[in-house]
């Protein structure tokens, strides 16, 4: 069976711009969660249980030490900051059960990145109950893809916490319906199916019902790197404009879907239209 999408890579230079650009955009902001290798996020869960990860440094050094080391999540991260920015989407991560077997499937392919990674981390819900959430990573590259990689994402303990709250958004958000990729990034369409264990087809992958399409999408034309656009399925799209309008966030309509164009904290296009 196919691996499904299980959350989103989307580094940010700065974690509390990000904090307020989502906050704003409507979005319910988990506490910090602080990787033992020098990186740190602020996750978006959504009720569907995949998520998006605002990813930032906070301490280069120990980042540093950690790309020596081998850790392809951090060095993967550096890179991106290289070559697109402090700002975008870096990383399509697949919900597995086995990620040992994925690095064996990887390997096999000629697609696998480095070895698998372990690690644990403190989690914290939105009544500040505490708990420890362990994952293990295997990683799926392409040479000719300098800004993107998948990576499947196993975990291994959940953690006993409330995310209910967390998975609650004013702007109405339920889930992803499309990672929207460059209509010049079919590499990264084609690595992104043969890991998930799927294929290409007319220019889309489809990872269960979020579609992963090339190109289509003239608006954002001027957005560096491989991923363009992220579209959310929301309740009621009239809901969505009005908190978008009261928190002073620059969108326009087309059709019947929202488009807000990429700002600090948000480094590419998000859009939010009507559930299927």
């Amino acid at each position: 069976m196919a691996l499904l999408l299980d959350h989103l890579v989307l580094p940010v230079a700065d974690l509390d711009v990000a904090r307020a650009r989502l906050t704003a955009l409507g979005f319910t902001v988990a506490p910090d969660g602080i990787h033992p290798f020098g990186t740190v996020n602020c996750c978006v869960y959504l009720p569907d249980g995949t998520f998006f990860e605002p990813l930032a440094v906070w301490d280069p050094a120990l980042a540093a030490d950690a790309i020596r080391a081998g850790n392809v999540f951090v060095a993967r991260d550096h890179v991106f900051r290289a070559a697109v920015g402090d700002e975008g989407l870096s990383a399509v991560v697949l919900a597995t059960a086995d990620a040992d077997a994925d690095h064996a499937r990887f390997t096999e392919a000629g697609i696998a990145i480095g070895d698998v990674l372990t690690f644990s981390r403190d989690v914290v819900d939105a009544a500040g109950r505490k708990d420890v959430a362990t994952f293990k990573l295997a990683f799926a590259g392409d040479p000719d893809v300098v800004d993107a990689f998948a990576f499947s994402c196993q975990r291994i303990n959940a953690p006993k916490v409330d995310r209910a709250a967390l998975q609650n958004h004013t702007n109405g958000v339920g889930s992803v319906s499309a990672i929207i990729l460059a209509d010049e990034a079919r590499d990264y369409a084609r690595l992104i199916a043969e890991a998930a264990g799927g294929a290409v087809d007319k220019d889309e992958v489809r990872l269960g019902p979020v579609a992963v399409p090339c190109g289509g999408e003239a608006f954002a034309a001027d957005v560096r790197g491989s991923v363009h656009a992220i579209s959310f399925q929301v309740t009621e799209v009239v809901a969505t404009a009005d908190v978008l309008a009261r928190n002073g966030i620059t969108h326009h309509m087309e059709g019947e879907r929202i488009v807000v164009p990429p700002a600090p904290g948000q480094g590419v296009f998000f859009i939010f239209e009507a559930s299927r």
